[in-house]
């Protein structure tokens, strides 16, 4: 036992300094280069939408139909990818059946462009096995939310390519989002983004308000989506990249403690200190929970995250879970208004 001790005490002093060593940093996640930014060519009545399931199922029959005509009510043909209706628990599919068919409707020129049915989880497994190249070489429009997000943000960081958060298929269709949809996608207007001003019966408007947190205009790039999808793929290499970007949020069905929670990981890495504009859209049944009494409200979260950047930001903005959408391009130039809470887009997003 002597020995031992002895062993001990003279061993202590070499563990001690080599405790005291500071740690290596750990290795950053390799980033690809930044790539020229390249839109897709425009759609035109006639042409094939693809429709894909990259994230979560649909269990009935009815929304197939229902997306089918809207995109028929377009003007477009439609076409199902081949896995379209496919199920691996709550997935659309295995993850190589989901990027399979988002590889094969990219590679296919009888495909002008590719719409998600519905959102739901788990496309961002499938990240890896897209074949990025290859899109590069045929670019086409590509569109959806929500958990498409994933998808839309890694295809603009690893090729370059304008993607779009746009409604999806199954989406509601509404004079508003069709209108947006038409002027940014098929007819390459650079669209003013504002809000519909209808009072409804009411002596002022109180839906569809926009509220302005800190005022001013800047330009720079659109990155975002919903957050936490957009918060689960930090340090990816299929994250946006934040640099004098203007930052759009949206999110559905999370208590208030995980908003700042998502918020508080963009903070963290860095993401927020690096943005020219922030725009914040629709917190669908985003509430403080049952027994969260005393919760910060959602304003106040916003507040503590967004007022010290000292950049244009504004809520309210008419994206994300709700009927009337804009489409908003990613990786393309635009321009925030706070105070008069729009955005333009500064040039056409498809030629």
């Amino acid at each position: 036992m002597a020995l031992q001790r002895r062993r001990f005490i003279q061993a202590a002093p070499a563990a001690a300094a080599a405790l005291a060593v500071p740690a290596m940093p750990l290795r950053a996640q390799a980033r690809p280069p930044v790539l020229p930014m390249l839109r897709p060519r425009r759609l035109e009545p006639g042409d094939t939408i693809a429709l894909v399931n990259p994230s979560g199922p649909i269990y009935e029959r009815a929304p197939y139909d229902i997306a089918t005509e809207n995109l028929l009510a377009l003007g477009f043909k439609v076409r199902e990818a081949p896995n379209l209706r496919a199920r691996y628990g709550h997935f659309a599919g295995t993850d190589a059946q989901r990027a399979g068919d988002i590889n094969a409707m990219f590679a296919d020129p009888g495909v002008h462009g590719i719409l998600a049915m519905t959102g739901g989880s788990g496309g961002g497994r499938m990240l890896p096995l897209v074949d990025y190249a290859a899109i590069r070489r045929n670019p086409k429009f590509l569109g959806g939310f929500s958990d498409l997000t994933a998808l839309v943000n890694a295809v603009q960081v690893q090729t370059g390519l304008v993607t779009f958060h746009s409604p999806m298929a199954a989406s509601e269709w509404n004079e508003f989002s069709v209108r947006h949809f038409r002027g940014t996608v098929m007819d390459a207007q650079p669209m003013l983004l504002a809000n519909p001003q209808d009072k409804e019966d009411s002596l002022v408007p109180k839906g569809n308000r926009t509220r302005t947190l800190r005022g001013g205009r800047a330009q720079g790039p659109l990155v975002g989506g919903n957050l936490a999808v957009l918060s689960a793929m930090a340090g990816s290499a299929y994250w946006p990249r934040f640099d004098g970007a203007i930052l759009f949020l949206e999110d559905i069905n999370e208590y208030i403690y995980r908003v700042d929670r998502m918020l508080s990981t963009l903070k963290l890495a860095g993401a927020l200190d690096r943005l020219a504009g922030v725009v914040l859209g629709a917190f669908t049944n985003c509430g403080p929970g049952d027994g969260n009494f005393g919760t910060l409200t959602l304003d106040e979260v916003f507040d503590d995250y967004f007022l010290r950047l000292g950049v244009p930001v504004y809520s309210g903005a008419s994206f994300g879970h709700i009927r009337r959408k804009f489409t908003l391009p990613l990786g393309l130039p635009a321009e925030i208004d706070a105070e008069a809470g729009t955005l333009r887009l500064l040039q056409p997003a498809v030629v």
